[in-house]
């Protein structure tokens, strides 16, 4: 694992010193691009430093799209920096718990703790359940799924030990609540994602630490270029992958769309919320 050093903040008076999240320090799984790069991003400009983690690399031989870089995590770190924010960068898988509690190591060496987590890495395989094989299933549930397991129990000790609560936001998808099809194995994780979401915020309530979801619907700009491998035997078929993932309002929902709704949750605006599920998805979940 590799760790890139922070940047000190700039001596100059903050400009942001009246930010929902002044002060505050926040760790982003999944940094590098999309949805993670554009919850970082946000994070700062409302006064947040913060942790972004990324595998920049190979997840498994099943995930066909491109990775993230190290190149890319350096990006969203100096989108951090130009917000003047501090941004410390960490390569690791979240497979791995020992790479996380490392991160989380540095964090509170580095940064002073972590008020804000944001378990945002994930993976997709497309295909239809009987066309997968098991190492599509394995690599999708075990980094989305088992990922998120990972982040929050690193997290929440050191959390809790502070005694001045948190927000940990989880990102599922519409997928976490509805069946959607020829991703059979997401669709399984980020329904245990969504039920993480539950069981976390009811066992870290008491220690005045919030556990959200947020439920994206279909977003480019993440790197999980999916739909251009798609094949469908049917306009059924089609309808039946994209129902609800697809929403009623008009326009095209942005990565940035769902880092408002992050950062809402984040602040204290967002107090009494937890155990929630947020949809970013213009509607679609509405659909029947």
């Amino acid at each position: 694992m590799t760790v890139r050093q922070p940047r000190e903040r700039s001596p100059q008076p903050d400009r942001r010193a009246m930010s929902k999240l002044s002060g505050k320090i926040a760790l982003v799984t999944g940094a590098a691009r999309g949805h993670g790069r554009a919850h970082a991003q946000r994070l700062a400009r409302e006064g947040a430093d913060v942790v972004l983690f990324d595998i920049c690399g190979p997840v498994a031989e099943a995930i066909t799209y491109p990775p993230a870089t190290e190149e890319d995590l350096a990006t969203s770190a100096k989108l951090v920096e130009a917000e003047d924010r501090r941004a410390l960068t960490v390569v690791g898988d979240v497979r791995r718990s020992a790479d996380l509690q490392e991160a989380v190591r540095r964090a509170e060496e580095e940064l002073g703790g972590l008020d804000i987590v944001v378990g945002n890495a994930g993976v997709n395989a497309v295909g239809l359940a009987t066309a997968l094989d098991e190492a599509a299933w394995d690599a999708v549930v075990d980094v989305n799924l088992k990922g998120v397991w990972n982040t929050v129990r690193a997290v929440a000790p050191g959390m809790v030990e502070r005694g001045r609560g948190g927000s940990i936001i989880l990102t599922s998808s519409v997928g976490g609540v509805r069946g959607l099809t020829h991703m059979t194995p997401y669709v399984a994780s980020k329904h245990g994602v969504t039920g993480l979401t539950r069981a976390f915020a009811n066992e870290l309530s008491g220690y005045g630490i919030r556990v959200n979801s947020v439920h994206p619907g279909s977003v480019p700009g993440t790197g999980m270029q999916i739909s251009h491998t798609m094949s469908f035997s049917s306009a059924q078929e089609e309808e039946l992958f994209w129902l609800g993932t697809r929403g009623t309002l008009p326009g095209t929902i942005l990565c940035e769309d769902i880092a408002a709704a992050v950062v809402w949750l984040a602040s204290d605006d967002a107090r009494f919320v937890t155990g929630a599920q947020i949809p970013v998805d213009g509607g679609g979940l509405n659909k029947p």
